[in-house]
């Protein structure tokens, strides 16, 4: 597991605090408040792995698997893609496979929005 992320500067429209990133194209962000409280003694957290760009995005990279809408006002639009992460599992503490899966999610979603640099317009 090679987690070679770094601080980003972009903010998320919806959850306060910083994010992540590899690359410009994609940040990820955490909501550690929500699902934090389960009843069966899970943990979980939610990544939201944002593409900051207000732009078309192919419909295919389009839905619930890949990327939604998040407004960020003004009638404009990001992209982004949201997962409950579970990290413990009744008492057994289970970190390094969250950090795993968010690691293959991240690269996943990244080959996805990659081709698109070309059409970003700054």
């Amino acid at each position: 597991m090679n987690l070679d992320f770094k601080k980003t500067n972009i903010k998320h429209p919806t959850i306060s605090g910083e994010g992540l990133m590899q690359s410009h194209l994609l940040h990820v962000f955490f909501d550690i408040e929500t699902g934090s409280d389960y009843p069966d003694g899970d943990e979980w957290f939610i990544a939201d792995f944002l593409f900051p760009y207000d732009m078309k995005i192919p419909d295919a990279i389009k839905g619930p698997d890949y990327f939604t809408t998040i407004s960020i006002g003004n009638k404009k639009n990001f992209w982004h893609h949201r997962e409950m992460v579970r990290y413990k599992y009744g008492k057994t503490k289970k970190l390094s496979e969250a950090l795993e899966f968010l690691e293959t999610k991240y690269k996943e979603l990244h080959s996805l929005v990659e081709p698109l640099e070309k059409d970003i317009k700054e």
